[in-house]
């Protein structure tokens, strides 16, 4: 989903959710603030909980949601769904799963893209990178 509002000047807002404080970091850390040249500099938003998830996409300005399936007592697979069911034009979402094996679950929430754990920095930057661009680039 192309946004005419996002360019090099506005940071792109990453809202990251995770129970687990070390996995919000290693995502953070394997991102960086610029992924890539050709794309604005990120700006992380973290939440541990499910209602500040709902709470900051409520407010508007999140860019691109990543969300660990794992967490706990809210996993991020039904809240995937639940945002792709609950916001108009919702940002697009990455899900981090338990294990490859559930990608099928990423289908089931309705997640543009899914990665498992344990996180691979260079995996996890190239999907980010790819829905990053659909988001900066008209189609």
């Amino acid at each position: 989903m192309y946004d005419s509002s996002v360019n090099e000047n506005k940071p792109l807002r990453v809202l990251v959710y995770s129970d687990d404080r070390d996995v919000r970091e290693q995502v953070v850390l394997a991102l960086g603030t610029r992924p890539h040249p050709d794309l604005p500099p990120f700006e992380f938003v973290q939440c541990a909980t499910e209602p500040v998830v709902f709470q900051k996409l409520d407010a508007g300005a999140i860019d691109l949601v990543i969300l660990d399936g794992e967490a706990v007592p809210a996993g991020g697979m039904g809240i995937a769904r639940q945002i792709k069911d609950e916001i108009y034009q919702a940002p697009p979402v990455l899900l981090i799963t338990g294990r490859q094996d559930d990608a099928w679950l990423a289908t089931w929430s309705r997640a543009e893209a899914a990665i498992s754990h344990p996180i691979e920095p260079l995996r996890l930057a190239e999907t980010v990178i790819d829905l990053a661009r659909g988001i900066c680039e008209p189609n």
